[in-house]
């Protein structure tokens, strides 16, 4: 059954990166060793654990061009990171599909300070101080502009871009000494600040989101450069990026996050 991309894209919804798999087939697809067939398939997929190169799948892509050449055409974050790292490898909770929190921050309850995801004037719905976030700066090949969910990064003339994410890792704080989200997200200049990155690692994956756990694997192929460390955040600059509903992306939550891919034949390897 032939399915025109274009339409599948206008369905994606709000997490930004999400699950696409069952609108290219009309069947869901079967658990264990069909599944994985068609996640070879698909390419290499992602979050990983990053400290680990090991990687088998035989779908290769080239590599994206770095951020400063790309336009920037989404920003979203998760709560709880969703690759595992030196700095944050302790997993939130029990169960491995709850992400990773940063090695000083203690796991946290679910009860947040805003709540809902018309949070208005109140903040991002979901995070509270001393929860762990990972942040996406999702940057496109496409001529487009910043604006809300993965579906901002293609155009009706650009439908197969190169895609990269630039993945930093947070503790949110109330302490003042914290870095100020809004200073990386204003592109009035043409050009967004990244956040410093640590021991980064760059690698060839997909797009991630909670829509993927579900026996269901990415199609988009995704350059990512992650940050091995944890930043502190001011939490109030974050919730005043959310809060009064200015940013162009429509974001006013945290994201869930989707479970660690293990596999080595379902990852790329890290030269």
């Amino acid at each position: 059954m032939l399915i025109d991309l274009a339409v599948c894209r206008t369905r994606l919804y709000k997490t930004a990166i999400v699950t696409l798999f069952s609108c290219l087939f009309a069947t869901s697809v079967p658990a264990g060793g069909a599944n994985k067939i068609v996640c070879e398939k698909a390419g290499p997929q992602a979050p990983r654990d990053i400290s680990s190169t090991a990687g088998s799948n035989s779908v290769k892509f080239a590599v994206a061009p770095p951020a400063v050449k790309l336009n920037l055409c989404d920003i979203h974050f998760h709560r709880n990171a969703e690759h595992r790292a030196s700095g944050y490898k302790k997993l939130a909770g029990k169960g491995d599909h709850k992400g990773y929190v940063c090695n000083s921050a203690k796991t946290t309850p679910m009860h947040t300070q805003s709540s809902g995801h018309d949070s208005g004037n109140k903040g991002c719905a979901g995070i509270s101080s001393g929860d762990t976030v990972e942040v996406h700066w999702v940057f496109t090949t496409c001529d487009v502009k910043p604006g809300p969910t993965l579906n901002s990064c293609f155009s009706s003339t650009c439908k197969n871009p190169k895609l990269r994410v630039e993945a930093r890792v947070f503790k949110l704080t109330n302490n003042a000494s914290g870095a100020d989200f809004g200073s990386f997200t204003d592109y009035s200049s043409g050009q967004v600040k990244l956040p410093p990155v640590t021991e980064p690692v760059e690698y060839l994956g997909s797009t991630t989101g909670s829509g993927y756990n579900d026996g269901t694997c990415s199609p988009f192929n995704v350059t990512w450069n992650v940050s091995s460390s944890c930043q502190p955040l001011q939490i109030d600059s974050i919730n005043a990026w959310c809060g009064k509903k200015k940013n162009a992306f429509s974001e006013d939550h945290a994201h869930g996050v989707r479970r660690l891919v293990k596999d080595a034949a379902l990852l790329s390897p890290i030269n």
